[in-house]
């Protein structure tokens, strides 16, 4: 299995929706990601009323730093539906802010096309 095929099946297998709460879901959207040590880490958005909820991509970087990790190599985030989606704004600068480095980390945005965070984000703030 490839790098694409193994992030992409195991952001899939997180993005189970759930209701927490009332008001509260989870799930609608996975993420993994690939370090520069050849772990993967995995994370679900939290969706809040309020919007002080999390993305994914931030839960999976969590997980990562959590277990002494930040270079991220390879991204991939998934809506529960199967569909490849980007990064958020605030999510490639979380990224970024990580490691210098992340800046050529490859996120998948379909099977056959990539961008580099760097890309994705031109002017950092």
């Amino acid at each position: 299995m490839n790098d694409y095929e193994t992030l992409y099946q195991r952001a899939l297998d997180a993005a189970v929706r759930r209701r927490l709460s009332e008001n509260t879901e989870a799930g609608s959207v996975g993420a993994a990601l690939l370090t520069n040590q050849g772990n993967i880490y995995t994370g679900v958005c939290i969706d809040l009323p309020c919007g002080i909820g999390f993305c994914a991509e931030h839960a999976a970087a969590a997980a990562m730093v959590t277990a002494g990790e930040n270079r991220v190599v390879k991204l991939l985030a998934v809506l529960h539906t199967g569909e490849v989606v980007p990064p958020c704004g605030r999510c490639r600068e979380l990224i970024r802010f990580l490691h210098p480095d992340n800046n050529n980390c490859v996120v998948y945005l379909s099977r056959d096309r990539t961008k580099t965070i760097a890309e994705l984000l031109p002017d950092p703030w």
